[in-house]
């Protein structure tokens, strides 16, 4: 069944991450790197990664700079992947993460990608047209490079709806505040995304949720809050989850908040009820924990993890605990 699902991303401003492992990393001083990896990323490109290793049929579009093309036609060959990129003049950005599993989190150094060119969006747009006769969702992920209007999101998803698409944004600050007021099917912002979307603290869960419920009355279909080790919720109009994961040994957390996108799409694209689409959301996000590089441990390791995902219904706001940071 999945196969015969089509499911499109795209992705604005791809990445080429390198990954560097340096124990006990700090500024200021020689920093010794003991090991190195570099993967085509991406938000949109991981998605589409993801689920491939979901058995899904999928597609990447967006804009690719065409002097380091390669590493990401490998990828999308490996994992039969359709190439819909766009080509564009210079160079695909690399964004460097520092991993130190001495310490929590990774440090992040993002170089900007290549200017867009109205040529070179209106000839995405004629391959995102040409991709709507057999693709049945459409994932908007990532930052926006400079050339692209700010409200480049919200009419592709106005375009996306009127054409029938479902269609999930997974941005940030203005590309994100205006997709939303374009009614996506579904968006998934992680804590510090909601915060700045809706312009105050969340301290608990409550909050977390009364915000989630002012961005459906503003038209969204479901809001997928990723929250680390505290889970993440899914709300909508009719039903509010709070999925908490099981604890495993987290090589990366790069492309987590990816994995959970390509879960819930893959859940909810299987007609599977929230609560299931909220278990394989997180099993894939906790999965992509357990690897290096943008892929999910094999199905039957996906599968254990989702029956390990406590997936409690939110009726009562009072005395929710407060989030830990």
């Amino acid at each position: 069944m999945s196969r015969s699902v089509g499911i499109a991303t795209v992705t604005l401003n791809p990445a080429i991450d390198q990954s560097v492992a340096i124990p006990g990393f700090a500024a200021g001083r020689l920093n010794r790197v003991v090991a190195e990896h570099c993967d085509p990323g991406g938000k949109g490109v991981n998605v589409a990664s993801f689920l491939a290793d979901l058995h899904f049929r999928v597609a990447a579009a967006g804009l690719l700079g065409r002097d380091n093309a390669g590493v990401f036609e490998q990828l999308l060959a490996g994992k039969a992947i359709t190439d819909a990129f766009v080509r564009v003049p210079g160079k695909t950005r690399v964004n460097v993460k520092i991993i130190d599993e001495t310490a929590p989190g990774v440090t992040e150094i993002n170089f900007p990608g290549p200017a867009a060119t109205p040529g070179c969006l209106a000839e995405l747009a004629r391959m995102i047209d040409a991709l709507l006769a057999d693709h049945d969702c459409f994932v908007l992920s990532g930052s926006v490079p400079a050339g692209v209007p700010v409200a480049f999101y919200a009419d592709l998803i106005r375009g996306l709806k009127a054409a029938g698409k479902r269609v999930l944004l997974d941005s940030s600050g203005d590309p994100l505040r205006y997709g939303i007021a374009a009614g996506p099917w579904a968006i998934k912002p992680n804590l510090a995304e909601l915060e700045e979307l809706v312009g105050t603290s969340l301290l608990d869960e409550a909050a977390v949720i009364s915000a989630a419920r002012q961005l459906l009355a503003a038209g969204v279909g479901c809001v997928v809050v990723s929250m680390g080790q505290a889970g993440a919720l899914f709300v909508t109009g009719d039903e509010c989850l709070q999925a908490i994961p099981p604890e495993v040994e987290v090589r990366s957390t790069v492309g987590a908040g990816d994995a959970m996108v390509a879960g819930f799409v893959a859940g909810s694209l299987r007609g599977w009820t929230l609560a299931d689409s909220a278990r394989l959301a997180t099993a894939s996000a906790v999965g992509a924990l357990t690897q290096i590089g943008r892929r999910l441990p094999p199905t039957p390791v996906v599968e254990s993890l989702m029956a390990q995902v406590s997936v409690l219904a939110v009726v009562d706001l009072a005395g929710r605990r407060p989030l830990a940071r």
